[in-house]
């Protein structure tokens, strides 16, 4: 991990405790004699309620749940820091997008959305991505998500979506899945959802990791400079390993495997110093544009077509370090997208307006009143002065007879700084109208950019997107609903609605079909980077193996970034020829294909049959999960007796260089679809 502190790192050290080589006490610092036993009127009489340390125990321990959050509750965090590239004073006044020198410590939170905190982390959903920006100026806060639209134009709506996507109140079932059919049902009354919905049942709505996840802003900003002058943006978060996915039936694995397997991914990675890199990207249009687009720039369930605007990568966030208490950091950090600096504001999306008040509203009760802020998690790193005062939880300490503004007896202090003094200024938009419960009729088409997104996939992408709807509507009971949703998206593509139709017990519409022609080459994930670093490899090895041909390859394979693991059929070490010895990490039964993202196998001239056969279900499993393999040696004979030899994406060879540089470049495709075609 790094040992470098940041300003933050520095904060939280105060609050920091490590209890190793000390005396236990009670809350109030006395030390404690016995741990064990109850305060008893003797050996065998009833508990003596003077017994303080007793009560002080379970007390506290009877309180130390609070809520969860009712979306978003299961989550991972870490520490981080933020590097600009290159100043945005044309853009904006705010210190933290200016000031090329500064490194701005971070906090992120991944999240699912649906599940409640005990739920699965590889389910089908969209992930949170927030940030918290501790700037000089104040915290900034970038609540997002991994996929850039909302399933809602209004915040009025929120309530009624989250109740339709939470198990169904009858029953409670189930969890963390929109696989029913209050959601479904919901979706087929409510047709502004439909883009949303062809992102979640793609393949963003099950990363492969958090490191390799995009995020995104969803809402319009706009960035304000020291002249006063605006400009709409939206923001944007690109990991630099680029953005994958798991397959379906692979996810679902994943999910009885290892229900961690996020935040396992994400936890070990900055434990072995691979740390997550994001840079950040801006789309900026400028205010006299605004009406220049065939969408409304606010519309919260559209995006803006990188083709069309292009992102800008205006700095790096690197991930270094895990929180120290997961309760203390992850469950009490509080997002708000109203906590912003001066040079950022707001404009008049109707979702992320409810958003401003909604936020703090949540974590008055889940954190226990209004101080929720002075939680260590949560401070400034600057300081901040006000008149608030008292309530739960309270611990400023507040000197002097003064918390009221205006005032004489403390010379007016604290007192509103100017906006040359670094004051807070709203931006001067000119608003009029009546007071009206309306939609903007620039808000009414729903489809055009659901059709875009189905334009802009491969053909491996509409094929997994039709097999999620199979799925999804699959579980939903009734045929009335079944039969909305089909007619709902025949609206999006007729070619979708007709490939899931069938499947589900619907009849195919005959008619529909979108005029969109246009695509977006960056919506498809078949255009992101490909690399090998901090992939996952099982290596596959059995007594007797080529002992320094094998060691040559681990060494390269891991001078690439390649993260390498040994399954054999035994815990403890695997022997080779010439006194090799290398370390078991798993066995076959303590791990999975689907936990790495490809697997070479070299097996050895002692392995048993049962050995084989273990060997051989990791391999065809990870094969029909479009898995890169590799083989050499005696393993060569397992893809024959296998049927796997020679397909794509399949490498074998006893050469062992030129083996490893083309396993390589296996592994950094990801998966190899053209499997599908078999």
């Amino acid at each position: 991990m790094s040992n470098k502190k940041t300003k933050k790192d520095q904060q939280l050290e105060q609050f920091r405790t490590d209890d190793a080589g000390k005396h236990m006490t009670t809350n109030h610092g006395v030390k404690v004699s016995e741990d064990e036993f109850s305060l008893k009127a003797g050996e065998r009489g009833p508990t003596l309620l003077e017994d303080f340390h007793f009560r002080e125990k379970m007390t506290h321990f009877d309180h130390e749940r609070i809520p969860e959050r009712i979306v978003h509750a299961r989550g991972f965090s870490a520490h981080g820091e933020f590097e600009l590239y290159e100043s945005l004073e044309k853009y904006t006044k705010a210190d933290f997008l200016t000031d090329t020198s500064k490194k701005t410590p971070t906090f992120v939170r991944f999240s699912t959305v649906a599940g409640s905190k005990g739920s699965a982390e590889t389910v089908r959903d969209a992930r949170g991505f927030a940030t918290k920006f501790y700037t000089d100026e104040g915290n900034y806060d970038l609540v997002g998500n991994n996929i850039p639209v909302f399933f809602i134009q209004d915040a009025m709506k929120f309530p009624d979506l989250v109740h339709a996507l939470k198990p169904e109140p009858h029953n409670g079932m189930p969890q963390a899945a929109s696989a029913h059919d209050t959601f479904w049902d919901f979706v087929g009354q409510n047709q502004e959802s439909a883009h949303m919905v062809m992102w979640t049942m793609s393949d963003r709505a099950i990363p492969r990791s958090f490191r390799m996840m995009e995020g995104f802003g969803v809402h319009t900003f706009r960035l304000v400079n020291k002249e006063g002058n605006a400009h709409f943006v939206k923001f944007h978060w690109k990991p630099v390993l680029g953005t994958h996915s798991l397959v379906w039936d692979e996810a679902q694995k994943i999910n009885g495997k290892d229900p961690d397997f996020h935040r396992g991914d994400l936890y070990q990675s900055i434990e072995t110093g691979d740390y997550p890199e994001y840079e950040l990207g801006i789309q900026v249009i400028p205010e006299e544009d605004e009406f220049k687009f065939d969408f409304d720039i606010l519309d919260p369930t559209k995006l803006w077509p990188e083709e069309d605007v292009p992102v800008q990568i205006v700095g790096k966030m690197t991930l270094k370090r895990n929180v120290d208490n997961v309760f203390a950091e992850n469950e009490q950090v509080a997002f708000h997208p109203g906590n912003v600096v001066p040079g950022i504001d707001f404009t008049n999306d109707p979702l992320l307006q409810g958003r401003l008040f909604s936020y703090t509203d949540t974590q008055l009760i889940r954190l226990g009143g209004p101080n929720f802020h002075e939680l260590p998690i949560n401070r400034p790193v600057c300081p901040f002065f006000n008149n608030h005062r008292d309530g739960y939880g309270r611990q400023t300490i507040n000197k002097g007879q003064v918390s009221y503004h205006k005032n004489a007896l403390a010379s007016n202090t604290p007192t509103p700084a100017t906006e040359e003094e670094g004051g807070y200024k709203h931006y001067q938009e000119r608003v009029e109208g009546y007071k009206i419960r309306a939609r903007s009729d620039s808000f009414k088409d729903h489809f055009s950019q659901a059709a875009l997104f189905w334009n802009s996939m491969s053909d491996h992408e509409k094929n997994h997107l039709i097999q999620a709807f199979s799925f999804e509507l699959g579980k939903v009971e009734s045929l009335e609903v079944r039969e909305q949703v089909v007619e709902m998206f025949a609206n999006v593509s007729l070619e979708l609605a007709k490939g899931f139709a069938k499947n589900i017990g619907v009849t195919p519409p005959e008619s529909g079909g979108s005029d969109v022609t246009k695509s977006s080459p960056a919506l498809s994930q078949a255009n992101t980077a490909h690399k090998p670093d901090t992939r996952k490899v099982g290596v596959i090895l059995a007594n007797g193996f080529k002992g320094k041909d094998v060691k040559r390859a681990l060494k390269k394979l891991s001078s690439e970034g390649i993260m390498v693991e040994v399954i054999s059929d035994q815990q403890g070490v695997v022997k080779g020829e010439e006194n090799t010895e290398i370390t078991v990490d798993h066995t076959f039964l303590t791990t999975d294909s689907v936990l790495y993202d490809a697997l070479y196998a070299v097996g050895g001239c002692n392995e048993e049959e049962a050995f084989k056969k273990h060997a051989s279900h990791f391999l065809n499993e990870a094969f029909s999960h479009y898995k890169p393999l590799g083989a050499t040696h005696n393993a060569v004979e397992w893809l024959k007796d296998n049927k796997l030899y020679g397909h794509t994406g399949v490498v074998s060879g006893e050469d062992m260089d030129s083996f490893v540089s083309e396993f390589v470049q296996a592994v950094s495709a990801h998966r190899h679809w053209g499997r599908q075609m078999i």
